[in-house]
This record gives C-alpha cells, sequence and structure tokens, in this order.
C-alpha cells in the first residue's frame, strides 16, 4: 500500500477532456452580421473566413502576430451565369501583325 508524503501536496488528475469547439459546416463559420463577424476571436498571425448568415456576403478577419485584430474586411458575393462570362479576347497573329505594318508604312496620309 502506498502511503502520501504529508509534506508534499496530492496532485489529482483530472481526466482528459476535449476542448469546446464551434459549429462548423463542412469547413464554413457562420456569423450574424457585420457585429457577429467582428466579436468573432481569431488566433494571433491567423485569417479566417467568415459566412454571414443574414445576408450574401462574407468577411475575412486577421489578427497580426500578437494577437491585435486588423480592419475586418467586408464582400458582397453574387452567382455569376452565362451572360456574366467574359467574352473571348481576339490575338493579332505575328504574321497579321507584320502585314499591317508594312500597309501602314506605305499608306499615304492625307491632308
Amino acid at each position: 500500500m502506498a502511503y502520501q508524503n504529508p509534506y508534499q501536496p496530492y496532485m489529482y488528475q483530472y481526466p482528459y477532456q476535449q476542448p469546446a469547439q464551434q459549429r462548423q459546416d463542412q469547413g464554413l463559420v457562420w456569423v450574424q452580421g457585420e457585429a457577429g463577424a467582428k466579436s468573432y476571436l481569431v488566433a494571433p498571425g491567423a485569417t479566417v473566413l467568415l459566412m454571414d448568415s443574414e445576408g450574401s456576403k462574407f468577411y475575412l478577419k486577421t489578427a497580426d502576430a500578437s494577437g491585435v485584430p486588423l480592419p475586418l474586411r467586408v464582400f458582397e458575393y453574387k452567382e455569376l451565369t452565362a451572360k456574366d462570362a467574359p467574352k473571348p479576347v481576339a490575338y493579332v497573329t505575328v504574321e497579321e501583325f507584320e502585314k499591317f505594318k508594312e500597309e501602314m508604312k506605305h499608306e499615304q496620309p492625307t491632308v
């Protein structure tokens, strides 16, 4: 039988408990409006993407290495459709450009 030394305090070992985590859906953090984004805590030197559950906005919140939050960046998003797709760009080949350049050299200026 083991006896405890009366001159040393007894150190009770607590069972391991996992820390509580905030609810995240598929890696997304949801906040309620800009006030929720401003109050969200960010680890020092980290950046977090926060999705607004009240509108079509999202926020990037960053804290510097000492843990001081930087200004909150606010973005709006919208769905892009086929009509929003960028128009194709037309390119000129080197041969076409050289031909055009020669035509311009030989063209007489009109006054």
